[in-house]
């Protein structure tokens, strides 16, 4: 087991290596002047110069790559000065030459160009809500998709069968922004007098008495655009398994020996048939944190997403490429998690 973390782990930082060499080289041959866009565009010669200087950006391009990965880097090369170490945090190893010091720490993903803030924290301000509606519209997901999809094998090809996969598939057709102006319209305008439902609102709001609150009715319609596609993936997967796994031998000799119906369905035949819906969900939950950036832009939902697609409008590309990072970063990590999961679930499944 240790062999295989260490071999994914490598594969995991090879991974991360190529998306930052492709994400910053992006970003730095688009022709857009960042500094311009701080200081407006009648700003001044001197003002710009000072900008570009203050980011890097009046150092080569391959310059400032090797600067950048060295920010990113876990073991990095820094000033050995009081005011370099509160900036980045790092923990002091061995000197390299003159005041340059190897040095351990956290990851730095560099400075707003907007509100010169760290994008740590502006990330990490964000991520708690974009977590929570991924959670929700997963578990929403998983819990009515897998009974669906049990139901649709238990009574295959009668008209719940048809029906629910129908259903399913226009579910998988629908893109998650359009779905979301749909449901925005529909729950939140139409019959907003229904629902007590708004078109669009933020996790927390301002109540003029308690102050800031949590509303957690404004979750309820983004994680139901976002958990849209991955409940119908999720009942055609799990509807697929178990007609598979039906049909096995285990499961004729399970029947045979007497055990009941929801035995042999439940404890013999789903958890045998949850390997591709197991997989299907971790992907999924990676792909909702991606994925939320336009519906909660859409709902006005403030997340990782929403500023993201801000940090986009005003050309904040540190924020952009820490956001990116950050998605790939889970996206590497659940995918580990779900090869050892394999092997919890399925002891059929080797490490090797």
């Amino acid at each position: 087991m240790i062999n295989y973390l260490l071999r994914k782990t490598g594969y995991a930082l090879a991974v991360m290596l190529g998306i930052v060499v492709v994400v910053f080289f992006l970003f730095n041959i688009l022709p857009v002047d960042p500094a311009r866009m701080t200081q407006g565009q009648r700003a001044d010669v001197q003002s710009l110069e000072a900008v570009r200087k203050e980011f890097g950006l009046d150092k080569p391009v391959p310059m400032q790559f090797v600067y950048y990965l060295n920010d990113l880097s876990p073991l990095g090369i820094h000033v050995n000065s009081h005011i370099e170490q509160q900036r980045y945090g790092y923990v002091k190893l061995i000197p390299v030459w003159g005041k340059k010091v190897l040095a351990l720490k956290w990851p730095y993903l560099r400075r707003s160009y907007q509100t010169h803030k760290d994008v740590s924290a502006l990330l990490m301000d964000v991520l708690p809500n974009t977590l929570l509606l991924a959670a929700v519209a997963m578990l929403f997901a998983i819990l009515l998709g897998v009974f669906l999809g049990v139901l649709c094998a238990l009574h295959q090809n009668s008209w719940v069968d048809r029906t629910l996969v129908s259903l399913s598939t226009l579910g998988i057709s629908a893109p998650s922004f359009f779905a979301g102006i749909i449901i925005a319209w529909l729950f939140g305008f139409v019959l907003n007098k229904y629902t007590g439902l708004n078109m669009s609102g933020s996790l927390y709001s301002y109540d003029p008495f308690r102050g800031e609150v949590i509303t957690l009715k404004n979750l309820l319609l983004p994680a139901l655009t976002l958990g849209l596609r991955p409940l119908a993936i999720i009942v055609q997967l799990t509807r697929n398994a178990m007609l598979d796994v039906l049909g096995q031998d285990y499961i004729r000799t399970a029947r045979a020996k007497g055990l009941g119906h929801n035995a042999v369905v439940y404890r013999h035949a789903l958890k045998n048939a949850l390997n591709p819906v197991i997989t299907a969900i971790a992907n999924w939950f990676a792909s909702l944190l991606a994925g939320s950036f336009f519906v909660e832009y859409v709902f006005g939902y403030n997340g990782l997403g929403k500023v993201t697609v801000d940090a986009l409008e005003m050309s904040d590309f540190p924020v952009i490429m820490g956001s990116i990072l950050f998605i790939a970063f889970i996206f590497v990590v659940i995918n580990i998690l779900v090869d050892i999961l394999y092997v919890w679930i399925d002891p059929r499944v080797t490490i090797a």
